[in-house]
């Protein structure tokens, strides 16, 4: 299951993609993995979380970024969650369509293996495909 939180860029949505990563690791019995632009936010992760800055394994386009997920999937028998924040920046994302299609293919891999995704994406919610907004938790 991949559920959204949305909104234009410097509306607060990492500060709520981390408070909810921190109040998970209080009752997750799984691993929890947080994918960033950077290690900018390694100090306010509980120190549970497996912190991953995505730019520092050369992802280059969302193809790539969806095989990088799929490595970290497979090597994690015990993953419950993973939060992505950035994720347009992370997922190397050019476009509305595209956007669908690894939301798409996130849907997928989480419900075949059993976890939970939550993503912070810099778009409005009106601006967002039909089909993804049903998955949208936090508009701001």
């Amino acid at each position: 299951m991949v559920q959204l939180i949305v909104g234009k860029k410097g509306k607060g949505k990492t500060k709520i993609i981390l408070d909810m990563v921190n109040k998970e690791v209080s009752t997750a019995s799984g691993n929890i993995v947080y994918l960033d632009k950077g290690n900018d936010h390694m100090y306010e992760l509980n120190n549970k979380v497996r912190l991953i800055n995505v730019k520092d394994y050369g992802v280059a386009n969302a193809d790539e970024f969806v095989g990088f997920v799929r490595g970290i999937v497979s090597q994690d028998h015990d993953l419950e969650q993973m939060y992505f924040d950035g994720f347009l920046k992370i997922s190397c994302i050019e476009g509305a369509d595209q956007l669908e299609e690894v939301i798409s293919k996130l849907d997928s891999i989480s419900d075949t293996y059993g976890f939970k995704v939550i993503v912070s994406i810099s778009f409005d919610e009106a601006e967002l495909p039909e089909s993804l907004k049903s998955k949208v938790v936090v508009a701001l």
